[in-house]
């Protein structure tokens, strides 16, 4: 004995562009929120990596030097303080400049790195009174200043992503309401006798809950990966490349990314299924 044909068909060609459309939402949002996460993780280690540092840019001759570092040495809340040789300057410019330097005939100032075990900018301000006070044509910068502004222009690029990525969402939402109305209007007659024979709402609304839930999270799964495998592919690129780009997030892949690619299909099936449901019993609703 055969089993009795499901009430809604098993395969619709209508569907197939709607899979489409989730499947590349999917992967712009999975996209989207592993380039927030990139970047919110390099502007956390490149600020972590200047936090505390002193830079003292001294102009003048090698005993000028000499002495602005003493003083740097001897300012509290100062860990230690060294030179930096002309070798080192070159490549801190090197992303600028290029790799073949500085010609012998051009002047550098001389440059002190100091690290600061206490308030920075408070350590800052006293190293450069005191070389002032010495008369030494010094200036004094703390990198605390600009790191701020990073993370604050990260903070709002990861905000952007995130909207980016709440928009490609809703966007999702109301396609796929858009595309239930229109398999329940293509099988309205169906509806119509479950309806009249006395069937419940909520059954009728599970089948097409059922359906779209399972599209997507087929289609999400598949954005997902695609996700994944675009991000694999640029970190293979970046990693092959022997010139590091400057200023350039270096992209790996961490469980952050893992949970956002496997939440990928789940939020999309959950999206399909709530704006099914939304959609058929509000069709119901007004049925006579």
């Amino acid at each position: 004995m055969s089993s009795p044909a499901p009430l809604l068909p098993q395969a619709d060609t209508r569907e197939a562009a709607l899979f489409f459309v989730v499947c590349a939402l999917c992967f712009l949002a999975s996209f989207a929120g592993l380039v927030a996460r990139s970047a919110y993780a390099a502007a956390d280690s490149w600020a972590d990596q200047v936090t505390g540092e002193i830079t003292i840019r001294v102009r003048g001759d090698e005993a000028a030097a000499a002495r602005a570092r003493e003083i740097a040495n001897a300012s509290p809340g100062v860990d230690s303080a060294r030179m930096i040789g002309r070798d080192e300057a070159e490549a801190l410019l090197a992303p600028w400049l290029g790799s073949s330097g500085l010609p012998d005939d051009i002047p550098i100032p001389f440059l002190i790195a100091a690290s600061a075990t206490t308030d920075a900018p408070a350590v800052a301000d006293i190293i450069d009174r005191r070389l002032k006070e010495e008369g030494l044509d010094a200036s004094v910068d703390e990198h605390s200043v600009w790191s701020s502004d990073l993370r604050q222009s990260t903070n709002t690029a990861g905000l952007a992503a995130l909207g980016a990525v709440a928009l490609l969402i809703a966007t999702a939402v109301a396609v796929i309401a858009f595309a239930t109305h229109a398999a329940l209007l293509a099988r309205r007659d169906v509806v119509e006798v479950l309806h009249l024979t006395g069937a419940r709402d909520g059954f009728i609304s599970s089948l097409f809950e059922q359906r779209f839930l399972m599209l997507g999270v087929r289609a999400g799964a598949t954005g997902a990966l695609l996700a994944l495998a675009t991000a694999a592919f640029m970190l293979f690129l970046v990693r092959q490349s022997q010139d590091q780009v400057w200023l350039l997030p270096q992209l790996s892949l961490s469980l952050t990314d893992g949970l956002i690619l496997g939440l990928t299909p789940l939020l999309a099936g959950l999206a399909a299924m709530i704006a099914a449901r939304v959609t058929v019993m509000q069709s119901l609703s007004e049925m006579v």
